[in-house]
C-alpha cells in the first residue's frame, strides 16, 4: 500500500527535477542578476548590492518597448482569434473527410524553422511584391507606401506564426461539441446567428481562452519579426533584452527588463484566468 501511495510521486519527480534544474534555477538566477550593481561588467565582475534602482531604470528607458510589446502581441492574438475561429469552425464541424486535410494544412507551416518563415515575409510584402502593388491599384496604399519596415509587417508576422497555436485549441473545443445541442437550438426556432451567440461560441471559450494564452505569451518575447521585418521604430522588449546580453553586456538591465517581461505576462495571464474561468489548459 505505501508503494502504491507513492508511486504517483515517484511518477512526478522527474518532471519536477526538469522544471527546477530548467525553469526554477535560472529564473531565480536572473532575479538575482537584476539587482547586481549597473556599474559592473563582465571584466571587472558584478557585485550583488541588491540595486532595485535596475527596474524603475529599466521602464524609464525602455518603456516604449515593453508597451509596444504588448501592443502587438494583442494585435496579433485578436488577428489570430478572427482568423484561427472561422477556420477552426470549419475543420471541426463542416470539413468532414476534408478534417485531417485541413489539419495537416494548419500544423505543416510549424514544419518549416520560424526564422525561414518570416523572412520569407521580406518577399511578400517586399516593395516590388504583389501584395504592396496590389493595394497601390487599389488606392490602399500610398504610390510610394510599403508595408515592410512598418508596424503592419510585425503584427502580420505574429499573427502567422503563432496562428496554430490559436487553431489547435479552438479545434480541439469545437470538435467536442455535441451537435444535437445545435440542432436542438434550431428546433427552438433560434436563428444560425443567435445559435452562435448562445450555444456554440460559449462552448468553446475553454479553447478561445487556450488559444489566446497560447498566442500572446510568446508574441509578446518575439524578437525576430521584429528584427527582420521592422526598424528600431519597431524593436520589442525582446530585441533589447537581446541587445542588453549579446551587444551592450549590460547584464543587470537584460535581466531586470526579463523580470519585468515575465512579471508583467504573469499578472495578464491570471487576470483573463480569473475572469474567463476554466481553459483546455486546465
Amino acid at each position: 500500500m505505501r508503494r502504491g501511495r507513492a508511486l504517483p510521486y515517484l511518477l512526478l519527480l522527474p518532471g519536477l527535477l526538469w522544471l527546477v534544474l530548467f525553469f526554477l534555477a535560472p529564473a531565480v538566477q536572473l532575479a538575482a542578476t537584476s539587482l547586481y550593481d549597473p556599474a559592473g561588467s563582465l571584466t571587472t565582475g558584478y557585485a550583488m548590492t541588491w540595486s532595485f534602482g535596475n527596474y524603475p531604470d529599466a521602464v524609464a528607458a525602455y518603456g516604449a518597448q515593453l508597451g509596444r510589446s504588448f501592443g502587438y502581441a494583442g494585435l496579433a492574438t485578436l488577428a489570430a482569434l478572427l482568423l484561427g475561429y472561422p477556420l477552426a469552425y470549419v475543420i471541426a464541424l463542416r470539413a468532414g473527410r476534408w478534417q485531417n486535410l485541413l489539419l495537416v494544412c494548419v500544423v505543416a507551416p510549424m514544419f518549416t524553422s520560424f526564422l525561414v518563415r518570416t523572412l520569407a515575409w521580406k518577399t511578400v510584402l517586399s516593395d516590388s511584391g504583389a501584395v504592396v502593388g496590389l493595394l497601390r491599384d487599389l488606392h490602399l496604399l500610398a504610390p510610394d507606401g510599403r508595408l515592410l519596415a512598418t508596424p503592419v509587417a510585425v503584427v502580420t508576422s505574429l499573427t502567422y506564426c503563432y496562428l496554430p497555436f490559436m487553431v489547435l485549441p479552438l479545434y480541439a473545443s469545437l470538435q467536442r461539441l455535441d451537435p444535437r445541442l445545435l440542432d436542438a437550438a434550431g428546433d427552438l426556432f433560434a436563428r444560425p446567428g443567435q445559435v452562435f451567440r448562445r450555444v456554440t461560441l460559449p462552448l468553446s471559450m475553454p479553447g478561445v481562452v487556450a488559444g489566446t494564452l497560447l498566442t500572446f505569451i510568446p508574441a509578446t518575447g518575439d524578437y525576430v519579426s521584429a528584427e527582420l521585418l521592422g526598424t528600431p521604430n519597431e524593436y520589442m522588449v525582446g530585441n533589447v533584452i537581446d541587445a542588453a546580453f549579446l551587444v551592450r553586456l549590460d547584464y543587470p538591465q537584460g535581466a531586470a527588463l526579463s523580470v519585468l517581461l515575465m512579471a508583467a505576462i504573469l499578472v495578464l495571464v491570471v487576470g483573463w484566468l480569473r475572469r474567463s474561468g476554466p481553459t483546455e489548459l486546465g
